[in-house]
């Protein structure tokens, strides 16, 4: 058995390096850009007047001019206008081009206008209500580098320079394997010995939320049956989340068929709870990746997001930085076990806290709903009200 922090080390280092596609920027929410994204033009790409009102020469102004006579309009998405006379103007809406020979702005709420002539009413400085081409971004500019996760700014980013195909990283194709007689399908009335199939529901739910796909598949306690299933899987797959048969159980067979299968193990049980008898490797042939979690919901929950969201997000090239959270109770773990407790996060006072949700044991599967991230608590150690841990987001909200 290792320690959490050697499991922890184990799993990213075996982090994948994922090749890229193109795809139609209506599909990119949610993807890593796998490209850089560059500046096709100035931005913004001309002097882009950001008040409605009218457009002068500065000049006349400063000359003692008040009163300008209007020569025309110019609007948004209009070719740009020429100010005819100095001592005119022009009215602009918002986002049109600056007219030429025109480099001050004042907006309507400063003016007064009649029969064709608009005074200004309040003081002017030059330049004033004009967004300046270039001054976001110069034309060539990186806007956005690669390994920069796609969400809604970024898709205006790259609708702006024209980008209607995007190269990103390839998502890993998943299967979630679930195994044992005791479990039978949700539509179906159980037995009093069997229960309903819940994790690999779960892991399809948390998988959704991160834009992964995955394919469903139950396996019997047959060794023969979960040997040939699983070799099938690892060829078809690049990450197998198994729930079940890892313990040591006489119908735990996975850690035994996994080694006949070329799949080389990294370690079997951390020094955690839920979640101990967590086994984790890599097929020597097919490259696949396998995380095999314990059956209890709260271990498999758990492991899920500890080790294998990490995982994923550094084979993306996303930081997996930890978050910390500040303590709204006292706990002590007086166990040698890395302690993984559910919780319920909140702002308080302008601050992130949480408060426990101690559950009922790794079974506890209700429990889950009443939470929305794990919390981390080192092995032998007591903590304040305010002390600051490691935390694991189990819901988009955070």
């Amino acid at each position: 058995m290792i320690s959490f922090e050697e499991a922890q080390e184990l799993v990213l280092k075996t982090a994948t390096e994922f090749k890229t596609e193109k795809i139609g920027l209506d599909h990119t929410y949610g993807r890593v850009l796998a490209e850089d994204i560059l500046a096709d033009r100035d931005f913004p790409p001309f002097d882009r007047v950001t008040k409605d009102g009218i457009a002068i020469s500065f000049a006349a102004y400063e000359k003692g001019t008040r009163a300008f006579k209007i020569e025309g309009i110019a609007a948004a998405g209009n070719p740009r206008l020429a100010l005819q006379n100095p001592e005119n103007c022009l009215e602009v809406m918002t986002g049109a081009m600056l007219p030429k020979d025109t480099d001050t702005v004042v907006m309507y709420e400063h003016l007064e206008i009649h029969q064709g002539v608009a005074t200004i009413k309040k003081s002017v400085t030059k330049g004033q209500n004009i967004h300046r081409k270039g001054s976001d971004e110069p034309m060539g500019a990186v806007l956005l580098k690669k390994g920069h996760k796609i969400e809604a700014p970024e898709i205006g980013v790259l609708a702006s320079v024209g980008k209607f195909r995007v190269e990103v990283k390839k998502l890993p194709a998943i299967t979630v394997v679930s195994t044992g007689n005791e479990l039978v399908n949700v539509d179906e009335q159980p037995l009093p010995h069997q229960i309903r199939k819940s994790n690999s529901f779960s892991l399809k739910a948390a998988l959704k939320v991160e834009g992964l796909n995955c394919n469903l598949l139950h396996i019997n306690d047959n060794e023969s049956e979960i040997q040939k299933a699983l070799g099938t899987a690892l060829i078809e797959s690049d990450v197998l989340l198994l729930s079940g048969g890892v313990s040591k159980g006489k119908y735990d067979y996975l850690p035994a068929i996994l080694e006949k299968l070329a799949v080389k193990n990294s370690f079997h049980r951390v020094a955690q709870r839920p979640g101990k008898p967590f086994w984790f490797g890599k097929s020597a042939t097919t490259n696949t990746t396998v995380f095999a979690f314990p059956g209890n919901p709260a271990s498999t929950f758990a492991n899920y997001h500890v080790y294998f969201l990490p995982w994923l997000r550094k084979s993306l090239g996303l930081s997996t930085a930890e978050k910390w959270v500040a303590l709204a109770e006292p706990f002590e773990n007086s166990t040698d076990l890395t302690r993984l407790i559910r919780a319920k996060l909140h702002l308080k006072d302008g601050r992130l806290k949480a408060t426990l949700v101690m559950g009922n044991g790794s079974g506890d599967l209700t429990s889950l709903a009443q939470s929305n991230a794990f919390v981390r608590f080192k092995p032998n150690c007591a903590y304040a009200v305010g002390d600051l841990v490691p935390f694991y987001p189990t819901r988009r909200m955070l």
